[in-house]
């Protein structure tokens, strides 16, 4: 990890570049792969399965036996712990509902907005190196609670042709409809283009490598919506003297040992603060499990020694983490300077593992600095919205001049005639 003390300003950009890694051939590759699973449907997903999953499979789609068995296999502390996140995820997103709701413009114009589910939803569901059940949560539930009327979910299977039990729970909790075996470029492909037994959706969710990511960026550009650009994941850690360090080296190491492109950020206000949080991070990461992987992300992540409070705001709201954690006394100065962040964790006793599973916020995020523009996964994510409109004769009296002379002066004069004709008739 690189130690920034003070740094000026224009040397921030450089700071805070997010890891790079060679993709010069990856978009090619995967375009080929989309290309031949929307010529040949299921005998390329077939192909490609065998040759990325190691598993030769009959049927994609998931039975109400496996199910079943899969219930069985999820320890009940497991289920219970499932059953208590699925419950304030719900009662979170429940709370972003909004109700219709009529307005006169200008008498006798009535226009109004009614929001309308996306009838056909795909989650694609990592089950490689961590099986992230906690992301069909965090999917699906929104979906069922806008109204979707078909929640598809693709996982990989592993090399006995089975999806992780705990992914299978977290659908049938969550109101998944059809779950499919399918990993990577292929399950992408199959829930954009459509198959011979994957139904087609309208807008694909979910995290993935390198390749899933790719897929989806590729598959957005004609044809299927997509959550959100994503990349590998992040965190900046805010801290100071009254800071816990043990706490602190705690939230960099979970956000570490997501995988070795994650980046981890710590801003501290002096130079001691970061040494006693490097001291336990090497404590820590020695009885992780992980601890080689998270090992490989530190190498790229950065620790600067800001003392100035603005400074900090500043350099936050410039890099805009997937996630933020203000881990200091007082971190409600901060609030709500913050601009540009995925999600933010106030206080020593809110870890972002709490966001991640069962707190209710939603974990699906922007990365690599998209939070400046970009919202993470919520309510309307799985709504669009139509608007209507209603005119009497009166409205079109208050508002027809206008329209003609706009109308005119853009050149549209068809525009123009269809209220010309209208006012002749008032």
């Amino acid at each position: 990890m690189k130690t920034y003390i003070n740094p000026n300003r224009e040397t921030w950009p450089e700071i805070l570049k997010r890891p790079v890694f060679e993709v010069a051939d990856l978009f090619g590759k995967v375009q080929a792969i989309l290309n031949e699973i929307k010529v040949n449907g299921d005998e390329a997903l077939r192909k490609f399965t065998l040759q990325f999953d190691g598993v030769k499979l009959d049927s994609f789609l998931v039975s109400e036996q496996e199910l079943k068995e899969a219930e069985q296999q999820i320890d009940e502390d497991l289920k219970d712990a499932v059953n208590l996140a699925s419950k304030n995820i719900q009662v979170f997103h429940a709370a972003q509902t909004t109700q219709t709701k009529k307005i006169e413009t200008t008498p006798g114009v009535v226009c109004w907005q009614k929001p309308v589910p996306v009838e056909k939803v795909g989650l694609y569901i990592p089950g490689g190196t961590a099986p992230l059940f906690s992301t069909v949560l965090m999917l699906a539930i929104p979906a069922q609670i806008a109204g979707c009327k078909e929640i598809v979910l693709c996982s990989p299977p592993n090399i006995d042709g089975k999806i992780h039990p705990a992914i299978l729970y977290a659908a049938k909790v969550s109101g998944v409809t059809q779950i499919y075996k399918l990993g990577g470029v292929q399950a992408i492909g199959a829930m954009a283009y459509g198959t011979q037994t994957i139904p087609k959706t309208y807008k694909i969710f979910g995290p993935g490598n390198q390749f899933v990511v790719a897929a989806k960026q590729l598959v957005n550009i004609n044809d299927v919506s997509i959550d959100m650009p994503a990349g590998p994941s992040e965190v900046l850690v805010i801290a100071d003297e009254t800071s816990n360090p043990a706490f602190v080296a705690s939230d960099l190491l979970s956000q570490a040992e997501h995988g070795a492109d994650s980046q981890v950020v710590l801003v501290a206000s002096s130079l001691e603060v970061v040494e006693n949080v490097l001291t336990e991070i090497e404590i820590q990461i020695k009885n992780l499990p992980r601890g080689k992987t998270a090992s490989k992300a530190l190498e790229h992540s950065i620790l600067i020694v800001m003392e100035n409070f603005e400074h900090q705001i500043d350099l936050i709201n410039e890099y805009a983490p997937e996630h933020l954690i203000i881990s200091i006394k007082n971190y409600a100065d901060y609030v709500d300077k913050i601009t540009n962040a995925g999600s933010v964790f106030l206080g020593e006793f809110t870890p972002e593992s709490a966001g991640d599973y069962a707190s209710g916020t939603n974990h699906t995020l922007p990365t690599n600095g998209w939070a400046r523009s970009c919202s993470g996964v919520n309510l309307d994510s799985f709504l669009k919205k139509i608007t209507f409109q209603e005119i009497s004769k009166e409205g079109l009296k208050n508002i027809g001049t206008a329209v003609e002379i706009m109308a005119a002066a853009e050149e549209l004069w068809a525009h123009k005639n269809a209220v010309t004709l209208r006012l002749k008739t008032i």
